[in-house]
């Protein structure tokens, strides 16, 4: 029996478990980059593969692939993000306007979100009231409860950009590498094949430290759709290859 079986059986309570914390709001970027770097560039190699090129050559493409990626993703994610904190920004400017000089559609607002969650009657004036006493608690909420954003969760654009671009360089190891290494492309394939299950089956479980899922779903799921992807980019690097000069 261990620590925390032991603790729900003296208890009859579920032990506290602390949330995953500063690193939540860039999950999204760690598992896309990572993940993406897999993908892509093991659906690269089996395409190139496919379509008659050497060891040396499916390397290199692997490597000019994955350089391209980690540029594409990083500078993709460092715009996306700053873009979404200046239209967050532009939004929160005019709602500073709304609260000095349209107070009562702004608490007539607050006054619905808040309903909405089931507070009624003198529990919702009251709850109404304390907010109008604060410019600034007023902002607040409804920065949290009108545009979903809280300044704990707002992603840094810089981190972003690191997080996308490393970790799908990261990724392209696993399909990329036995190349370098490989005498026949069929022998690269074959480990390329294999070291890119295994990435996948472990950044799907990797993934469920964070989101408390199946290990075993997760870590397949991720193997399917790379399989799936690889077979259909295989049989189309083959066509291709096979057509006329």
């Amino acid at each position: 029996m261990d620590d925390a079986t032991e603790v729900e059986a003296d208890t009859g309570e579920i032990p506290y478990e602390p949330h995953i914390g500063a690193t939540r709001q860039y999950w999204r970027d760690i598992v896309l980059g990572v993940n993406d770097g897999i993908v892509s560039i093991f659906l690269l190699v089996a395409g190139v593969v496919g379509g008659g090129l050497d060891p040396r050559q499916v390397f290199l493409t692997a490597v000019a692939g994955a350089v391209a990626g980690a540029v594409s993703m990083a500078s993709g994610e460092f715009l996306a993000t700053k873009s979404q904190d200046e239209v967050l920004d532009a939004e929160l400017r005019l709602e500073r306007i709304h609260i000095r000089h349209h107070r009562d559609k702004e608490l007539a607002q607050l006054r619905e979100m808040f309903a909405a969650m089931g507070i009624e009657g003198e529990d919702l004036d009251t709850v109404v009231s304390i907010f109008d006493k604060s410019d600034r608690a007023l902002l607040e909420a409804m920065k949290a409860l009108e545009f979903g954003a809280v300044d704990s969760e707002r992603r840094s654009p810089f981190k972003a950009m690191a997080f996308s671009g490393l970790l799908f360089l990261v990724g392209s190891l696993p399909p990329a590498l036995p190349f370098a290494l490989a005498v026949d492309v069929n022998t690269g394939l074959l480990w390329a094949s294999i070291l890119t299950a295994v990435a996948l089956v472990g950044v799907g479980v990797a993934k469920t430290r964070v989101t408390r899922g199946n290990p075993l779903v997760a870590g397949l799921e991720n193997l399917a759709i790379a399989g799936l992807g690889g077979v259909v980019a295989y049989l189309i690097g083959s066509a291709v290859g096979a057509g006329p000069v």
